[in-house]
């Protein structure tokens, strides 16, 4: 992956850019006013990182350009900030203060979440197996500005980590988060939507492993949770409790160590 900024740049992305890819091992290129297509012409095959003022964008050829946004968390956000319930959390039973691990962080939707439920006080560690997403979300979460306060600062609090889930938990101490959870790409989507499809290209799509459960119960001192479809069997092969159905496709299952 190469990482550059847009053609207009500022001596801030060109900061942002260079230290973002010291950070990943990957490539600077600056950008010289050169067209997406050229850049692309000059680096045939790789993945592209745009860092924009309010976080960056994704390119890789024949796949269409992903740019961070907060999509629907934001929508749920000022839910929350109304006083209303949210589905994930009260499933996950977060409360202030709670270390969240978000073991599939993906465009990184729940872990906003999961920063607004656990508070100030809180912490959430937001895992991602594929670099370029990553790197998408690094930089949305330290530069995305929503206009609303409380929002933003929850983005601030999140702290994404590169790597597989199963390495990353190994590394944690015994019930060193409150909360582990997983919502692992359906094999078998029930929908797409405009932000999902082009996650397919760069997300790890391989089912969970028992090892990575196993590793997950070792480090929540509470709850590990399981975001899946109803009828996939992974809840049974995984050992989860399902919680009520609803009307919906999806729903949570929970392991209480």
């Amino acid at each position: 992956m190469i990482i550059t900024t847009g053609e207009h740049h500022a001596p801030a992305a060109v900061e942002r850019a260079a230290a973002l890819a010291a950070k990943s091992g990957c490539r600077y290129v600056p950008r010289n006013r050169a067209s997406m297509a050229r850049l692309a012409e000059l680096h045939p095959g790789e993945d592209i990182l745009v860092i924009l003022e309010g976080g960056a964008r994704l390119h890789r050829p024949g796949e269409q350009p992903m740019t961070f946004h907060p999509s629907m968390s934001f929508v749920r956000a000022k839910r929350l900030l109304k006083g209303e319930k949210d589905t994930m959390l009260e499933a996950a039973g977060v409360r202030p203060g709670d270390t969240i691990v978000d073991c599939t962080a993906g465009l990184g939707s729940d872990s906003i979440v999961f920063s607004l439920g656990a508070g100030h006080e809180g912490k959430v560690v937001a895992m991602e197996d594929s670099l370029p997403l990553w790197a998408l979300l690094y930089e949305g979460f330290a530069h995305y500005a929503s206009g609303l306060q409380p929002f933003d600062e929850a983005l601030r609090r999140i702290e994404p980590r590169c790597g597989h889930h199963l390495r990353l938990l190994q590394e944690m101490p015994d019930q060193s988060a409150d909360v582990v959870y997983f919502d692992p790409m359906f094999r078998d989507p029930v929908l797409e939507s405009s932000s999902i499809s082009p996650l397919r290209a760069f997300a790890n799509n391989n089912r969970l492993e028992e090892a990575a459960i196993a590793e997950a119960s070792r480090v929540a001192r509470r709850t590990v949770i399981l975001k899946e479809k109803i009828g996939s069997g992974e809840f049974e092969r995984l050992g989860f409790h399902v919680l009520g159905r609803g009307r919906s496709k999806i729903t949570y299952g929970v392991i209480t160590p």
